[in-house]
This record gives C-alpha cells, sequence and structure tokens, in this order.
C-alpha cells in the first residue's frame, strides 16, 4: 500500500527537498476507474446478452481487464508527481514513461490559484494552477490536501511578488 506524501531529505547539499502527492489522489482515481468500467462492464454485458446472445457477453469481462492493468498504473503514474521549492523557482516533475520536469521561476508568475472541484472536495483534495507570461511555462500541481495547497498558493504568491518587483 503507498503511504503518504512524504518529504524526501536532501542527500547531496544543494539538490532540491521533493514532495510527492497525498495518497487522497491516488484513491480518488482508482475510485473513478473502478466505477466507470464497472458500469461499462455491466453496461456491456447487459447489451450484448441482450442483442447478441449470452456467449458474446463473455467480452464484457474487457474492461475489467483494463481496470487490472490500470489499477498498478495509475500507482505508478502518483508516485511519479512531485515538486520542490527552490529558492529563485517551483519545479515540477512527472511521468513514468516521459519524464518531464517544469521549472517556474517565481519572478514570471502572474496568477497562482487554488481550484477543488466538487469531486476533489469529497476527497479533501485542491489543486494549485501556476499561470506565467508564457502559456508554455503554465503548470499544474493537482491532489495536494486543501491547506498545504493554500500555504503553497500564499508562500508563491509572495515570492513571485518580492522576485518581480526588481524588473
Amino acid at each position: 500500500m503507498e503511504t503518504g506524501s512524504a518529504r524526501t531529505e536532501e542527500s547531496v547539499p544543494g539538490e532540491p527537498v521533493w514532495t510527492g502527492l497525498p495518497p487522497g489522489l491516488l484513491r480518488m482515481r482508482r475510485l473513478l476507474l473502478v466505477v466507470w468500467l464497472g458500469l461499462l462492464t455491466i453496461a456491456t454485458g447487459l447489451l450484448l446478452a441482450l442483442f447478441a446472445g449470452p456467449g458474446w457477453a463473455a467480452f464484457a469481462l474487457l474492461p475489467l481487464a483494463l481496470a487490472a492493468w490500470g489499477w498498478p498504473m495509475l500507482g505508478r503514474n502518483w508516485r511519479s508527481w512531485r515538486y520542490a521549492e527552490r529558492a529563485d523557482d517551483l519545479l515540477i516533475s512527472r511521468g513514468v514513461l516521459w519524464r518531464e520536469e517544469t521549472v517556474v521561476p517565481y519572478g514570471r508568475m502572474q496568477l497562482v490559484e487554488v481550484t477543488s472541484g466538487p469531486l476533489e472536495r469529497h476527497f479533501g483534495l485542491a489543486s494549485v494552477q501556476l499561470h506565467t507570461a508564457a502559456a508554455a511555462t503554465d503548470a499544474c500541481i493537482p491532489g495536494l490536501d486543501p491547506a498545504e495547497a493554500e500555504r503553497l498558493r500564499d508562500r508563491l504568491t509572495e515570492l513571485g511578488e518580492a522576485r518581480s518587483a526588481g524588473l
């Protein structure tokens, strides 16, 4: 079972301290996987049994196979997400096969917002969306605890204002 978002200690001086995402995001995504693919399995089985015959209803097991494959894939994706606050910028790293690392300089941030839809609120999650002058460097950190999302928003806004004052 996965553990919560733990800060990793600095092993090498000058290396960033990475923070992972809380397990609530993984629980939410896995629940959505099971619900949607479970409904698809039932609907496919009923439709195939009614219109093609009971033998064809076995094809309804394909969404269950997809769920069995998707369950560990969601865990791998969740573990790949992390972020680190450095002196001059924020690092966001994600991806399993294709690793993507985004560097957002504090002085280039124009807007930092916290969003939380109904499903995210039910699971006690929020996302931090960063907007910069260049749309290509906009970034998002999903599935944070609301308190951490607000702390991060306030800190990034404060650092952004301090860094942009010198421009």
